[in-house]
């Protein structure tokens, strides 16, 4: 069989070459020190892309966040966010043994998107002040919505939600993961989706094809804090401006060609929305993500989307069981036209 094609996560990204040499050339110190000259300037000019006066640089997205969380809530506090959120659904509940923090869910029904939460939808999950209660401090989102299927936030839902979420006195952090994908799908720059934000996570190893990495941007003072708990959580890097000169590359280098991943998103979509195992909307593809929902008549032949998966992976097409039901394909930097074809042949084969 012919190499298969990996379409499970835009994480499988391999370092480009131009990549690996602006890794091997970086001037490298000791970043607990703070003396590693590279990740400074990476931080520096994530600070300034995302209009923050500070930046954080840390081994992966689920540290990220949880450093947001650890310095924005204190133990016994309580954090409002999505049902589907990374933040309670993949990060192994680091929120409540770490930081010791409950949750609240926040409903999204009120919104055409998955993920996507209102202000009012916030108001009515706020509990009132009582000794029986925990304090919320913190809401996040997530923007783009992963398991929402990609779907970035409207600049005036999120405007509106966060605004609400401050007059409430409330802290708010963005998952922004894939982030660079939400700025590019609709058009603003990157310091317009943090502006009313207080912390923001940004990953380097997704779509921008980073060996490994992420940020934490915010205010002056919480970085200064989050820079203690990763320290004292073992994120702490020393000559980590290896790792930083490929964040320094890939946003100088691979922003601007994430509409590629996404118009091959659009182009998977819409042709796998054509095959008889298949029952989803193509149109609710927004970014790089396909989320495509199995028909009934394919789970009653075959099995639900664990067995699909199994069955995909065998004809040659690396994919992930999100659930029982759904299927989900991942464009990235290392697929082109023709293997997002062969990826689609192959499928309509099996």
């Amino acid at each position: 069989m012919n190499q298969p094609i990996d379409l499970r996560s835009d994480t499988v990204t391999r370092p480009t070459p131009a990549m690996r040499k602006a890794m091997a050339k970086a001037e490298v110190g000791d970043d607990v020190m703070r003396t590693d000259p590279t990740v400074i300037a990476l931080e520096e000019r994530t600070a300034a892309l995302f209009g923050k006066q500070a930046a954080l640089f840390v081994p992966s997205g689920t540290m990220a966040n949880l450093l947001a969380i650890l310095a924005q809530t204190s133990a016994g506090d309580e954090i409002l966010t999505h049902s589907e959120s990374h933040i309670f659904y993949y990060e192994g509940g680091g929120y409540a043994s770490i930081a010791g923090c409950s949750i609240k869910f926040v409903d999204d029904s009120d919104s055409p998107k998955s993920g996507i939460m209102s202000a009012n939808a916030l108001r009515n999950a706020l509990r009132p002040s009582d000794i029986h209660f925990p304090i919320p401090k913190l809401f996040t989102i997530e923007n783009t919505h992963n398991r929402g299927g990609g779907v970035v936030w409207p600049m005036d839902s999120l405007k509106e939600t966060c605004a609400f979420a401050k007059e409430s006195g409330l802290r708010v952090h963005t998952d922004g993961a894939r982030v660079w994908n939400a700025a590019c799908a609709v058009g603003v720059d990157l310091a317009s989706l943090a502006e009313d934000t207080d912390t923001i996570s940004a990953c380097l190893s997704k779509g921008l094809g980073c060996p490994v990495g992420s940020l934490l941007i915010g205010d002056q003072e919480t970085i200064d804090i989050a820079r203690h708990k990763r320290k004292m959580l073992g994120g702490g890097m020393r000559q980590a401006g290896i790792l930083a000169a490929a964040g320094l590359y890939a946003i100088g280098h691979h922003l601007d060609r994430l509409t590629e991943d996404h118009d091959r998103a659009t182009k998977m979509a819409n042709d796998l929305a054509e095959l008889p195992i298949f029952n989803f909307d193509p149109t609710s593809v927004e970014t790089n993500l396909v989320y495509a929902k199995l028909s009934a008549q394919a789970i009653e032949a075959v099995g639900d989307a664990f067995v699909w998966q199994g069955k995909l992976e065998a004809g040659g097409v690396l994919c992930y069981a999100e659930s029982v039901g759904t299927i989900r394909f991942v464009t990235h930097l290392d697929l082109d036209d023709e293997m997002i074809e062969e990826a689609i042949k192959r499928i309509r084969a099996i």
